[in-house]
């Protein structure tokens, strides 16, 4: 796989963007510059900084268009029990749905070319960076920390993938870690190597962010948080920490964004999915998509052309109180004789399906904290004020619940799975707590209406044109089940 150029300008998006029925045009970069060509000074790294976040509105990583896309956004609802796949479909998906993909899938390979695009663009905004640090000493604080969090960032969504067991000393194999711009030959490291060179990033990010020549994003405004700032990097943390299996470390992140970042009052709920800015929205981090640069969930539900291709799961509706519980409202519409995910529409009253994709919110920390609290014993009280908490500022006049032991884990599994619906999480929950993934409400389209714990689909195959392309992966290192 090689990378030839670096992208700049604030007018960039993903490479993979092309025409299609979804309203997703192509547009040119500003700038293009051969991936040999050094950098001056450190405004040189903040248009490649800049273009480095432009990536993540690809088709193939939050965007959506007509053929397989937002693997990392929506895809991951599409795979699990969330969604059902409708007559509406254009069937693009039918491979990865039913899980019937192998190695020379051209939509893995795709989603995995499209990760190490974003990476690539990242290290070229490294590369020789320590060089300018005495010129502005805040700035290359800001542009290093920034590009150190996305690279191991988006290595995480591709461990999620392509990373069997996810433990933190797993010597299962993990996935690439690329830290030169072009690095084309690089062995497959063990998930334990793969989960160090993430946390050694992110280590490194706070602390640069820690010390900024300006704030990154707007102080105490939490409705537009393009910008990964050191608040976003604990978010991370958290999440990192739970998937490996650190449950101390991950209520001691998930803890300093709770204390910085509040939940939203009911009233204010709705707003967030309309992108209105309301002063605090409790976002942590989101990813702008304007006119031009593509659509975040229309694979779902695309409002233009009132095509639903997936349907939301009687099962999953079933568990909302459509009554007094404000999420169900926000995240679904009755249109026709169907029940449509409504949460993406559009921003204000528009209903184009352009918004800004909501890629880690607080909520989320609320949930990651209390699950680790369930596993660490004696912290049951703590874990059931999370979960109280989360579903009284969701749900008008709710009880504190009262529960304990495993009513209470599957309450939090139940939970996280409301709050989180079509936000990329449900297919790697199921995964990495060993869940069975069963489809009660199948639909005519999957053919497959349950994936049992251990089987091979629960991870992707390394794509076959990196094994050819990369001499240190060969046959040997594919995953189980696709040789």
């Amino acid at each position: 796989m090689k990378l030839k150029y670096i992208i700049f300008g604030l007018a960039v998006t993903g490479a993979s963007m092309f025409t299609s029925c979804n309203g997703v045009i192509e547009i040119e970069p500003e700038f293009v510059l051969d991936g040999s060509q050094r950098f001056n000074n450190l405004d040189d790294y903040e248009f490649s900084l800049t273009g480095t976040y432009a990536q993540f509105r690809s088709t193939a990583y939050y965007g959506n268009a007509s053929g397989p896309a937002g693997g990392y956004s929506v895809l991951p609802d599409m795979m699990s029990d969330n969604l059902t796949e409708t007559g509406e479909s254009l069937a693009n998906f039918r491979q990865l749905v039913n899980f019937d993909y192998a190695a020379d899938n051209a939509a893995i390979e795709g989603l995995w070319t499209a990760a190490y695009r974003i990476i690539a663009q990242a290290n070229i905004t490294l590369r020789g960076i320590d060089e300018f640090a005495s010129e502005n000493p805040g700035q290359y604080n800001r542009i290093k920390g920034q590009a150190l969090a996305i690279r191991a960032y988006v290595h995480f969504d591709l461990l999620r993938y392509f990373g069997d067991n996810l433990a933190l000393n797993s010597n299962t194999l993990g996935v690439p870690y690329k830290t030169e711009f072009n690095q084309e030959n690089i062995a497959r490291p063990t998930v334990a190597q793969t989960w160090q060179s993430i946390f050694a990033d992110l280590a490194e990010a706070k602390a640069l962010l820690s010390d900024t020549d300006v704030a990154i994003n707007s102080s105490g405004n939490f409705s537009l948080r393009a910008n990964i700032d050191e608040i976003t990097v604990d978010a991370i943390l958290a999440r990192a920490y739970l998937y490996s299996g650190q449950y101390q470390q991950a209520i001691t992140a998930a803890t300093s964004v709770i204390d910085q970042v509040p939940l939203v009052a009911r009233t204010s709920f709705a707003a967030i999915w309309r992108d209105e800015n309301i002063g605090s929205s409790e976002l942590i981090w989101s990813i702008p998509f304007n006119s031009g640069e593509g659509t975040p969930a229309t694979n779902v539900y695309f409002p233009s052309g009132n095509r639903s291709s997936f349907r939301p799961s009687e099962e999953v509706i079933g568990q909302f109180d459509s009554q007094n519980d404000i999420r169900y409202n926000a995240y679904f519409r009755t249109i026709g004789n169907r029940i449509v995910v409504s949460k993406f529409l559009g921003k204000g009253n528009l209903a184009d399906g352009i918004v800004n994709w909501k890629v880690i919110r607080v909520s989320e920390m609320y949930l990651i904290r209390a699950e680790a609290y369930t596993n660490i014993p004696g912290n049951g009280l703590n874990a059931l004020a999370d979960l109280n908490t989360l579903r009284a500022a969701r749900i008008t006049g709710y009880v504190p619940a009262v529960l304990i032991g495993q009513a209470l884990v599957d309450a939090i599994e139940l939970e996280r799975r409301k709050e989180l619906f079509v936000e990329g999480h449900r297919f790697f929950d199921l995964k990495r707590t060993t869940r069975n993934l069963v489809r009660s409400d199948c639909g005519a389209n999957f053919t497959t209406c349950s994936l049992p714990v251990g089987n091979r689909a629960w991870v992707w195959p390394i794509p076959i044109g990196e094994i050819i392309a990369n001499d240190l992966i060969n046959e040997t290192d594919q995953n189980p089940g696709y040789n």
